[in-house]
């Protein structure tokens, strides 16, 4: 069984972009994944902003790769690293604790994760 970072079953991240490394809709990872998609996030413009500013652009469509481009709001499964670096300038889009891979654990902290975190 695959694990969340609440120790729950991982959830579906997002489908509508289908999004993971794997293109599965969750934010499954593997040895072949170096960038650990890990991280399930709804994205804002300032993140997205971040993330092209950082080298990650998550905005321009490249659909040699399955991936259509993001626009606000989208769920997408980020890269752990890219994300801690957004996290630590401040910007922290909203986190879906229930669809982040336990992984990310080893680079992020769960009391950081949970500052972002979706309240149901």
């Amino acid at each position: 069984m695959v694990k969340n970072v609440l120790g729950g079953v991982l959830q579906t991240c997002c489908v509508d972009p289908l999004t993971g490394f794997y293109r599965d809709g969750k934010c499954n990872t593997g040895p072949d994944d170096f960038g650990k998609h890990t991280v399930c996030v709804i994205v804002t413009d300032e993140f997205l902003q971040h993330q092209r500013s950082i080298g990650n652009d998550l905005i321009t469509p490249r659909p040699e790769f399955n991936f259509p481009g993001l626009k606000a709001g989208n769920g997408w499964c980020v890269c752990a690293g890219p994300f801690k670096r957004s996290f630590d300038a401040g910007i922290r889009p909203t986190v879906r604790l229930e669809a982040t891979h336990e992984n990310v654990l080893e680079d992020i902290p769960l009391e950081d994760l949970l500052k972002c975190a979706r309240v149901n």
